[in-house]
């Protein structure tokens, strides 16, 4: 049977597979107490999510001298890898991700983490057999920039006119946007529905089940 519009899936991970985006603002929020710097609030520590690590220390603490990003990050990467072992998929995700599977479409991966991040929280969930391709913010350009799409899409000799891009936030949607793909938002992760819209996606899950749902009815 012919596909309805997709061919190859790209999930975000934190956010949108994963329950995180509250430790990540945590974390971030423990590193710069941990420095003695301003702590960022919930809003603005969550709005860098998606990003890669150095580059969202850059954007939610824009105005402290450059010197304490890498210990940022160091910091928050001490303060994550304490957690991250009680993380848990969304509920309905990896039935979700199974059934995809399942049904023959490509299934792929571009995430802010970085590859030794991605590769534990993937081996932790049971999904590393799931996905046929992953892209990581320590391998390539960070979004919004569109590398990860074009190189996933190349990687697996798929066209970005037929990929979707699903994410929470609006780097996500963004990145979709710029690589010429579509782009579907979910609404339980870390940047508010109004920003998710501004970003024109196809479609918006309020909860995973909708998710599923759109994609067997419409991908």
């Amino acid at each position: 049977m012919a596909r309805k519009q997709f061919d190859l899936i790209v999930f975000d991970w934190d956010g949108t597979l994963m329950d995180s985006t509250s430790t990540i603002v945590r974390c971030i929020q423990a590193a710069a107490k941990d420095l003695g710097l301003p702590i960022p609030g919930e809003d603005a520590a969550s709005h860098v999510i998606g990003l890669g690590l150095y580059e969202a220390m850059q954007a939610v603490m824009p105005n402290i001298d450059p010197k304490y990003y890498p210990r940022m990050v160091e910091r928050y990467r001490y303060h994550y890898l304490s957690k991250d072992h009680e993380l848990t998929l969304f509920k309905g995700v990896g039935e979700m991700l199974q059934e995809l599977s399942q049904q023959a479409y490509f299934l792929a991966v571009a995430t802010g983490k970085s590859r030794v991040g991605l590769n534990r929280a993937m081996n932790a969930a049971g999904l590393l057999s799931l996905f046929d391709a992953t892209r990581c913010a320590d391998e390539t350009f960070s979004k919004p920039h569109p590398a990860m799409l074009q190189e996933l899409t190349r990687e697996l000799g798929q066209d970005l006119k037929r990929t979707v891009m699903i994410g929470d936030t609006s780097h996500d949607l963004l990145m979709a946007n710029n690589a010429g793909a579509a782009a579907v938002a979910v609404e339980y992760g870390a940047h508010p529905v109004d920003q998710l819209r501004a970003c024109n996606p196809m479609y918006s899950a309020r909860t995973v089940a909708e998710l599923h749902q759109w994609l067997n009815e419409n991908a």
